[in-house]
């Protein structure tokens, strides 16, 4: 379809309104969809597939809160989509933003230095109407652009909403907090730069993170809202092989490492998805016997905090509690964090050699430290 130029005016720094929907590329995605209904409470609500007129692929849209994720498999072996899951496995894909103009974020986007990989494009039924593009980034890691031209937003292009029941809400998840993106050695500025110039990002800060064995350099931007919020790492010079090498290994190049989850309630949430087989990463029991001593006092219970591994942290505005699962397929390779924020803006700065001495503990029982 022949694609006109949008009529309202463009305004870069409120190009990016914040996340669509965060898709992943998996081996199977209907056992994927269950994975997430039945360990982390998701509800599916739309599918893609051969009986919706898709000939290369299967999506299932599921949802929780404000979060959307998408679910997607081959049908053939010899397409891109399946490419991508022998090189990384089960892996995020795609992050997709809601934006004012897809054709100018697009733009904007290659101008700055992205792979353009869908121009955009008009999708429409008889209630929806969406224009969607789409770049690549660092690896495989692509961008698409949504932009919305009805007051309901479309589901997918070429879906079927799905009536399934609702889970049992056990993680009380809202939106996603923020996005962890591993790149190579040396990249973390360029890329800083690109969503700066691309889409008037700006800088929270910036941490450099050594252990006795490994380190890390890494920047958090986000959004002139505050709505999109990553966090890029690459790896620095160490005595051993670092979590973040381990990533890009396994991983078979630069991408997404974690989302970070935003929970009102982390204690009944890692409760709950422990029940479920969940598996979260062992913090020492001498990280609780000085942790008051190092934030300060905290409306929490320190003893159930100690008993499910969840850490605290406080910044000048408040304090947050963590918890990072341990890998969600057979690579050493995607996982997610759990967050819960009393006022705080921050990511567990403090948090961050004691997450990496939890995962080199890992590394060594899987041999790659």
């Amino acid at each position: 379809m022949t694609m006109e130029k949008h009529e309202t005016e463009i305004h870069t720094s409120s190009q990016i309104k914040g996340i669509d929907y965060v898709e992943l590329y998996v081996s199977n995605s209907l056992q994927a969809a269950y994975f997430y209904e039945t360990a982390f409470g998701f509800k599916r609500v739309a599918y893609v597939g051969l009986e919706t007129g898709v000939q290369d692929r299967t999506s299932f849209m599921v949802e929780q809160g404000k979060i959307r994720l998408v679910l997607t498999s081959p049908l053939h072996s010899d397409t891109p989509i399946a490419d991508s899951v022998k090189a990384h496995g089960d892996c995020v894909q795609n992050i997709a933003f809601t934006v004012d103009n897809a054709v100018h974020a697009f733009e904007e986007a290659v101008k700055y230095g992205a792979r353009s990989i869908m121009e955009p494009r008009v999708f429409e039924d008889q209630e929806k109407r969406s224009i969607q593009a789409r770049v690549g980034v660092y690896g495989d890691t692509m961008h698409s652009f949504v932009q919305h031209d009805t007051s309901d937003y479309a589901l997918l292009p070429e879906c079927r909403a799905i009536q399934s029941p609702q889970p049992p809400s056990l993680a009380n998840f809202s939106i996603v907090d923020h996005i962890a993106i591993t790149v190579e050695q040396d990249e973390v500025d360029r890329w800083t730069n690109f969503y700066h110039q691309a889409f008037d990002f700006h800088e929270l800060f910036q941490q450099e993170v050594s252990t006795d064995y490994s380190a890390m350099k890494s920047k958090a931007i986000q959004n002139q809202v505050g709505s999109v919020k990553f966090v890029l790492m690459e790896p620095a010079a160490g005595k051993r092989k670092s979590q973040i090498e381990e990533y890009l290994m396994f991983n078979g190049g630069p991408g997404v490492q974690h989302l970070g989850m935003l929970s009102n309630d982390i204690v009944k949430a890692t409760r709950d998805l422990s029940a479920r087989g969940i598996q979260f990463l062992h913090t020492p029991p001498t990280y609780y016997d000085v942790l008051e001593g190092r934030i300060g006092e905290i409306d929490e219970d320190i003893a159930a905090l100690r008993e499910l591994n969840i850490l605290a942290d406080r910044d000048e505005w408040g304090y947050l509690l963590q918890i990072f699962t341990k890998p969600l397929q057979a690579r050493p390779t995607f996982f997610i964090e759990i967050i819960q924020r009393r006022n705080a803006r921050g990511f567990g700065g403090g948090n961050v050699k004691a997450l990496f001495e939890a995962i080199e503990r890992e590394q060594v029982l899987r041999g790659n430290l």
